[in-house]
């Protein structure tokens, strides 16, 4: 990351002179007693602002300190930022809130608390869809993080079993399938952490699997030619930061190839993918709005656990399907949490 090392002193320098009487002179739980003004919560979304998708959960995330009786304008300020996973970003809003400082970071991916880490050791961060944050060292363990960052992953290993056999269900013509991810982006979520149950399923069902890192667009598109040669093969899309970014290529791509596509995340259906299984990544949202609410009233992060998800979703393309010649299973049209006509 240019100039981030230069970047780091300057904070972490601010950072002592500034919060010293305020960070290292009292416990972080002891910050609700110590206001003399409302509370600041800096929001910081790894999406473009424009993005319908980081607009919802945005208005999720509101909506849930409505419910938790936070008001931004009267008892709270909440910030927001759009990092749209662009680095310069990211270390520029990052830096404007440990500098201000706020008094709670909810921070959105694993790129991005990476950078919040090394600005800050005192100012409480919730992170939402981290893959892995005992990795990185973000946390110390799931059950007591220990220091300032605890959140929510977007993890559960045995989703990669899952996929592979929704897509042999759906598809049954399907005998090999191609696991898409960008190792750049991918961190544990590329593969590393499903890689055991998508083996296991792939054996299972006598599906080949083949791993297929894509480093840029064009990546995508080879991927995908690939797999259309004959009539058998199949795509499993895992869940990263670049697929995530480029869903309409990707998607587009599946279309033009006609190659059965399976993915992590329901965007992907609602721009016109076949189906998705995973993280209702709105739930994780409004969760973080409550571990922020339970800080600003003097709780510490590093006693509140990392909490792992607990609600999922199936979405089917019902139209999607038609275009490729599928028929839908009625056991996963009545799993299914919605199917788009």
């Amino acid at each position: 990351m240019p100039g981030l090392e230069a970047w780091v002193s300057q904070m972490r320098r601010r950072e002592f002179v500034t919060g010293i009487a305020v960070s290292t002179a009292w416990p972080l739980s002891s910050w609700a007693q110590q206001r003399t003004r409302p509370p600041r919560i800096g929001v910081i979304l790894n999406f473009a602002e424009t993005d319908p998708v980081g607009k919802s959960r945005l208005s999720e995330l509101e909506a849930q300190f409505g419910k938790l009786g936070w008001a931004d304008g009267n008892n709270v300020e909440i910030q927001v930022r759009w990092a749209a996973g662009k680095t310069d970003l990211m270390l520029a809003f990052a830096s404007q809130f440990v500098s201000q400082p706020v008094d709670v970071i909810i921070a959105h991916t694993t790129p991005l608390v990476a950078v919040l880490k090394q600005l800050t050791s005192t100012i409480p961060i919730v992170f939402v869809a981290v893959a892995d944050p005992i990795g990185p060292g973000f946390v110390k363990s799931f059950d007591y993080p220990g220091g300032n960052i605890t959140g929510f992953t977007n993890i559960e290993e045995t989703m990669g079993g899952k996929w592979v056999e929704l897509l042999r269900e759906i598809a049954p013509s399907v005998k090999r399938a191609s696991m898409l991810f960008n190792p750049e982006t991918a961190n544990a979520g590329g593969g590393g952490i499903y890689l055991k149950s998508i083996e296991t399923a792939a054996r299972d069902t006598g599906t080949e699997l083949i791993v297929s890192a894509v480093h840029d667009p064009a990546d995508i598109d080879e991927v995908f030619a690939a797999m259309a040669q004959g009539s058998s093969g199949g795509v499993l899309v895992m869940p990263n930061a670049f697929t995530f970014l480029h869903r309409e290529r990707i998607v587009a791509q599946a279309e033009r190839y006609r190659v059965p596509t399976i993915y992590p995340q329901a965007e992907f259906v609602m721009a016109g993918g076949l189906l998705s299984y995973g993280v209702d990544y709105s739930d994780l949202w409004r969760r973080a709005a409550s571990y922020a609410d339970r800080i600003l009233k003097g709780a510490n992060p590093g006693d509140l656990p990392v909490q792992q998800p607990i609600k999922y979703e199936l979405k089917i393309n019902k139209k999607t399907a038609i275009a490729l010649g599928l028929s839908i299973p009625s056991t996963l049209l009545v799993a299914a949490d919605d199917v788009i006509e």
